[in-house]
């Protein structure tokens, strides 16, 4: 099963992902970037979008 991870150690918090998400899948609570996968479609938008490459789709 396919599932959106987030590389802590990449991620800036700077909440691009969530703003492109049109699923509300993603949150910035604090530091700490916390990903619904209830929610997540895996389009890959929040992918594309990250200046650090800190998210990618995994099996």
């Amino acid at each position: 099963m396919k599932k959106l991870i987030v590389n802590r150690y990449r991620c800036g918090y700077c909440g691009a992902c969530v703003a492109v998400c049109k699923f509300n899948a993603n949150e910035l609570v604090e530091t700490y970037l916390e990903i619904y996968e209830d929610k997540c479609t895996l389009c890959q938008a929040c992918v594309r979008t990250c200046p650090m490459n800190a998210l990618e789709v995994v099996e």
